[in-house]
């Protein structure tokens, strides 16, 4: 099974062929942040696909941002070429889930938590926490998750 960053390379070629320039850019554009990533510090790591992904999510959600900015600027043009490379970027990342996927979750999580004997309680919130945010992983917001965790606690 190719990685996500094999996936990026490809795409490379395919948005070439295509002549898709704002998707060979904005491609471009992660894969050199990727890069960037893995040389900085004191010795190169290798990303692997959670780390990649966490990184499309936030280079998404800076594009985004700059497009919501340029809005309130009234700069449409700027603005609809960021929402674009936003929606290249959010292409790559993981079907994100809905609020009823992540409550049935947490819900079996909990009982899971119950049948192994754990008393579940406010203060326990972590116990829960864990196993849930590592089956939602980038996929559905953090503070969601953790106001429908507290609210099934209390």
């Amino acid at each position: 099974m190719s990685t996500l960053k094999d996936r990026l390379h490809d795409d490379v070629v395919v948005h070439m062929k295509d002549h898709n320039k704002t998707a060979l850019t904005t491609v471009r554009n992660v894969l050199g942040e990727i890069e960037t990533r893995e040389k900085s510090g004191k010795t190169p790591v290798q990303l692997d696909d959670t780390q990649v992904t966490a990184l499309l999510q936030k280079e998404a959600a800076k594009r985004r941002d700059t497009a919501r900015i340029y809005t309130e600027a009234g700069e449409a043009g700027r603005a609809a070429a960021e929402i674009a490379e936003a929606e290249v970027i959010e292409a790559y990342l993981p079907k994100m889930l809905t609020m009823t996927e992540v409550e049935a979750i947490v819900e079996e999580t909990i009982a899971a938590l119950k049948a192994d004997g754990l008393e579940l309680t406010i203060r326990q919130m972590g116990a829960v926490m864990k196993p849930v945010t590592a089956k939602v992983a980038g996929r559905f917001d953090g503070k969601l998750v953790s106001d429908i965790v507290r609210t099934r606690l209390a």
